[in-house]
């Protein structure tokens, strides 16, 4: 759709006598071979021209020329207008734009010479004035112009350089990659929010380790997550994690990601954040290296990394849980029913699932555990995990109870009592509440 949507606006600013050409990711995307996710139009129609065609447009960004047409399902059409942008006085945006009717203008002020291109999509001809075509050619990523300037001008673009090298499994060019290493703890003056989502998408696209080891080898990695640096070195048992120290075994487990949720990425990359502070290496003849409680000790970091990184509370709890949780699987075999059950209706438990399987392929390759809860799975119908329940508090007041915090327990033992198949109805839960609760 967002291509039928781009055409037709594209369209009707031509039919109004102004130039409209596809610019940036789409224009990369196409000539990569690559089903374009969004389009955006460059065009020498200024902002309220625009708005005057399309009296729908929201004009978010209309000081720096740029409205956005309504299309449902998506974010939207950008519309932007040629300019060049003055000076860069908070690392972010201009402090001041200027129109222009010429593309070339306009080409100069972005970021990569592979996003700094332009598409007619009358006639499909490519309007390259910055070599974007030879890198995309020789995959290489380069910064337009100068790269310190690139990188003074926005410094989130230090982000976007790894992110698009990795991506596209292109290497960046010597002078470009030098100013993100001379440049790389200036990431810390972007916003929380802009720092996490560029995050999210090296995690969620495919090729999340590569873009951790450039994250690494550039400085970037230690600005943005030191706790994830701190795995480097932090040596595990051979006999549990032949694959070398915590960050290989993160490293790997990386690798094996597709197509995965933000928070499943998250939550592979932070499962062991709680080892490198839990670290104790063997005490006598016949030990081993252990990080005892670094699942709780990983929830707790974990929870302040997305504290830090403005996670929404949603995505919080369900990057925390899988940090939490990731050391249950080796214990599901000699669960009690009832708490198995209740390990199983975790909410989103196939990411769970996903976290375990990738943890064991990437270390012990036993997947035993992961084969047994399967099979639980195949076994159990939603009822039998997730009954409905059998008594309720205003049930306990008619049986004479006082409310109290015992309350809470009482309901639980006795859900406990129904997940292990010892009563099935009402009367039987009271019964079997009288018996162990005697005193009203």
């Amino acid at each position: 759709m967002s291509r039928e949507r781009a055409l037709e606006i594209a369209r009707r600013l031509r039919e109004a006598r102004f130039r409209a050409l596809f610019n940036g990711g789409c224009v990369r995307d196409q000539l990569l071979g690559v089903r374009a996710k969004d389009y955006d139009i460059a065009t020498d129609a200024r902002p309220e021209q625009v708005t005057a065609l399309f009296p729908n447009a929201l004009q978010v960004g209309a000081q720096f020329g740029v409205v956005f047409v309504p299309e449902e399902n998506s974010r939207g059409i950008e519309v932007a207008t040629f300019r060049a942008d003055g000076d860069y006085l908070d690392g972010r945006r201009p402090e001041s734009v200027s129109y222009t009717d010429d593309p070339a203008i306009d080409a100069r002020r972005r970021d990569f010479t592979i996003n700094g291109m332009f598409l007619d999509p009358k006639s499909g001809a490519i309007l390259d004035f910055v070599g974007g075509r030879d890198d995309l050619r020789d995959k290489i990523v380069r910064a337009i112009g100068d790269p310190e300037r690139r990188f003074a001008e926005d410094k989130l673009r230090l982000l976007r350089a790894v992110r698009f090298a990795a991506r596209l499994g292109f290497t960046i060019e010597p002078a470009t990659l030098a100013a993100v290493r001379r440049r790389h703890s200036e990431i810390s003056e972007v916003s929380a929010e802009r720092v996490r989502d560029e995050l999210t998408k090296m995690l969620t696209e495919n090729h999340a380790r590569a873009a951790f080891e450039l994250l690494e080898s550039t400085g970037l990695l230690e600005d943005t997550l030191p706790e994830i640096a701190a795995m480097r070195g932090v040596e595990q048992p051979p006999q549990f994690h032949p694959e070398g120290d915590v960050w290989t075994h993160t490293l790997m487990m990386l690798e094996g990601l597709r197509d995965a949720s933000p928070t499943l990425a998250w939550g592979v990359l932070l499962h062991d954040v709680g080892k490198p502070p839990t670290f104790t290496p063997p005490q006598y003849a016949g030990d081993r290296i252990r990080f005892n409680t670094h699942d709780t000790v990983g929830a707790r970091m974990a929870e302040a990394i997305c504290d830090r990184l403005r996670f929404s509370r949603r995505d919080t709890e369900r990057i925390v849980a899988l940090v939490e949780n990731h050391m249950r699987f080796k214990d599901v075999r000699d669960m009690r029913e009832s708490k198995l059950k209740r390990f199983l209706r975790t909410d989103g438990f196939d990411e769970h699932m996903a976290l375990h399987r990738l943890d064991c392929g990437s270390s012990h390759g036993d997947l035993s555990a992961y084969r047994y809860v399967e099979e639980k799975l195949a076994e159990l119908t939603v009822e039998q995990v997730s009954p409905p329940p059998l008594v309720t508090g205003d049930d306990l007041i008619e049986m004479g109870y006082r409310p109290g915090k015992e309350f809470r327990e009482m309901l639980q033992a006795v859900e406990d009592a129904q997940l292990e198949g010892a009563v099935h109805t009402n009367a039987d839960a009271r019964a079997w509440l009288r018996e162990r609760y005697p005193s009203v």
